[in-house]
């Protein structure tokens, strides 16, 4: 997520020398500054000298240690803090950093590799409002952004956005074996499939309508379309969408609860 965001970052014009990274992995290193011309360094306090904002971009399970090594220089300079760390509370990055931060808890999703992500954004009470437009140029160079009023909604966000993209893997993987099972070859089923979810989503995209009526749209009375829908209704595809998505978001507070008590 780092990498993509450094990428759509310079992507919308932002100078690679204005871009310090930190990264324990000299290989890593030597790579980001041959790609992209940024300065990148073995310590986390030399790549956040003297910055304005800094994005902590690392697995949930290094937050706590990584948010210590850095609460010194942060004290300091009192950037404002980005976190993609998935599940980690703003209470427990406070905590971690002996000091209160402006805060930005950001929760993208893996198309953000690829410049279209979705991206959900909460900020913590002492974010200003240039605060928030720094966070919204720096997460718009990966894809669409979302303000939340409530923290806690962060889990729905994972639960729609964070997981989705899993779900309509999993459609598209269901649709290519389907196809295949009718007649198609495997090259031509994956292809059709990926077209027609590209398809779709620039159609919902870039109409005012909203899905039920695209749905319509395309479902002739006793036609095709109305014959699979039927099938998918049958099923109560609604209710295990929900229960889907109800399931994640439950995970997702498990899960936070469980960073936001690490001492």
């Amino acid at each position: 997520m780092a990498t993509s965001l450094i990428a759509g970052l310079i992507a919308d014009g932002q100078a690679p020398d204005s871009l310090q990274i930190a990264d324990p992995s000299q290989d890593r290193r030597n790579s980001l500054e041959s790609r992209f011309g940024v300065r990148a360094f073995a310590q986390n306090a030399d790549a956040i000298a003297g910055a304005e904002t800094v994005v902590i971009c690392v697995k949930p399970q290094l937050a706590a240690a990584v948010c210590r090594d850095i609460a010194t220089p942060l004290k300091s300079g009192r950037p404002l803090v980005i976190s993609v760390m998935a599940g980690v509370p703003e209470q427990a990055m406070q905590r971690w950093f002996g000091t209160t931060l402006p805060i930005v808890r950001a929760m993208p999703n893996t198309p953000a590799m690829v410049q279209s992500g979705a991206i959900g954004l909460h900020a913590s009470p002492e974010v200003d409002a240039e605060g928030r437009n720094r966070a919204e140029t720096i997460l718009r160079a990966v894809g669409l952004i979302r303000w939340v009023a409530d923290e806690t909604q962060i889990d729905a966000v994972t639960a729609i956005s964070g997981s989705g993209p899993a779900y309509f893997f999993l459609f598209m993987e269901a649709m290519e074996a389907a196809g295949i099972d009718l007649g198609l070859d495997a090259e031509t089923a994956r292809l059709l499939t990926i077209q027609t979810a590209l398809g779709a989503a620039r159609m919902a995209m870039e109409s005012d309508a909203p899905p039920s009526r695209l749905r319509e749209q395309v479902t002739s009375p006793g036609g095709t379309t109305e014959r699979a829908l039927a099938v998918f209704n049958g099923a109560d595809l609604h209710d295990l969408v929900a229960r889907a998505a109800t399931a994640a978001r439950d995970r997702a507070a498990e899960l936070s609860h469980t960073l936001s008590e690490q001492s």
